[in-house]
């Protein structure tokens, strides 16, 4: 098989060769396709008629208003779900699909379903308060977990564990939390600024990781999923993560319909304890991935590949910033870029190794480690050998 030429710059890091005969090759890019598409028609046309549902309860200005102030803590958390990813960026077309999954899909099924529950529920003489305790969670948190599932099930090869669940599953939690921060502030604006104030302190200032850390349930027990070979594993890990994700919602909706004092509970026993778990669960994951980078390229090291150097400061965030650094001193941009992707490609290899290790890679995985070596050795001569 005559391996392609990898190109290391510009588009994807390399260019893995198939492993199917032309005519399979050809239906399998056409089912992708037809897939891709189908999702993506699915996302925008749900979020046109989120959009347009929210504008017809709040009005045009009340839309503009809630779009301005919602977005204010979304940026910011979207940058600490970043922070988590740092070993492996995920690509940018997979983030950015999570949050409008969560955006359109999540939003709009929670608009319909949840308002059909309280309906059904007020008509039959029930609490409507129940709706938001006990169906809301359910309907959430199924529909943002999808986009994490659909992920896991298109684009495997982007999915390397627990960091990974995490930062897709709190990409869609931030994407609903926006456009639910849209309809509720904006259905104040009619209120006066004191309730639009209260509101936005509320969800905006007090509980912006709410939704994310939610989901981030699912991602957890995904990304275990993903590294298991043990069939009971990876069907109970992402059923417990589904139930968690629910059951920390609908205790937290609990409090929020509960007075200004059952709240303040909830978020000092539930919120505060939940984001401090979650942040060093996630954190110490994160060093775990450090470890195996550097554990699994250590056979590279042998075959001379890379340097017992690389190998160190691929499994070091720190080592990483200052060998940019260092390329961007002696070859510039280019050479900055080309270290870079050298250390995306590092660490895509050892995830890729790890797998192998544990039988659980794909038939061509030897075919892509191959091609990541070569296009990393290209690399290196960028970096090392730069053009002004």
């Amino acid at each position: 098989m005559v391996m392609s030429t990898p190109q290391p710059l510009g588009g994807s890091p390399y260019q893995p060769p198939g492993s199917l005969p032309p005519s399979g090759r050809g239906a399998s890019r056409a089912r992708s396709v037809l897939v891709r598409t189908v999702v993506v028609l699915l996302t925008v046309g749900s979020g046109l008629m989120t959009v347009a549902a929210i504008s017809v309860e709040t009005g045009f200005t009340g839309l503009v208003t809630g779009l301005v102030l919602a977005a204010v803590p979304t940026f910011p958390v979207i940058a600490t779900f970043l922070w988590l990813d740092r070993y492996e960026a995920e690509p940018a077309h997979l983030l950015a699909f999570a949050f409008a999954w969560g955006a359109g899909v999540a939003t709009l099924a929670a608009l319909l379903i949840n308002t059909a529950s309280v309906d059904a529920i007020t008509a039959a003489g029930g609490d409507p308060t129940l709706g938001a305790v006990f169906v809301a969670p359910l309907t959430e948190e199924f529909f943002k977990g999808l986009a994490v599932l659909l992920i896991l099930l298109i684009r495997r090869r982007e999915f390397d564990g627990i960091v990974d669940g995490i930062v897709y599953a709190g990409m869609a939690g931030i994407g609903f939390a926006f456009v639910e921060n849209i309809l509720y502030l904006g259905r104040t604006l009619g209120d006066g600024g004191a309730a639009t104030a209260a509101v936005f302190i509320l969800r905006c200032v007090v509980s912006p990781f709410a939704h994310p850390l939610f989901t981030g349930a699912i991602g957890v027990g995904l990304g275990i999923a993903s590294r298991t070979r043990n069939v009971l594993v990876a069907i109970l890990a992402p059923v417990l993560g589904f139930l968690g994700a629910v059951l920390l919602h609908g205790a937290w909706n609990l409090s929020a319909s509960s007075g200004f004092n059952g709240f303040l509970t909830g978020y000092v026993l539930l919120q505060v304890p939940v984001f401090v778990a979650f942040g060093a669960m996630a954190v110490l994951a994160r060093r775990r991935e450090g470890r195996l980078i550097q554990r699994h390229l250590t056979v590279y090291a042998a075959t001379g590949w890379l340097s017992a150097a690389e190998i160190r400061m691929l499994g070091s965030l720190v080592e990483r910033r200052q060998a940019r650094t260092w390329a961007r001193g002696v070859g510039g941009s280019l050479a900055e870029r080309a270290m870079d992707e050298f250390q995306d490609l590092g660490s895509e290899l050892a995830f890729l190794r790890e797998r192998m290790v544990r039988g659980a890679a794909a038939a061509d995985a030897r075919h892509h480690e191959l091609a990541m070596l070569t296009s990393m050795s290209r690399l290196r001569q960028l970096y090392s050998s730069p053009r002004r």
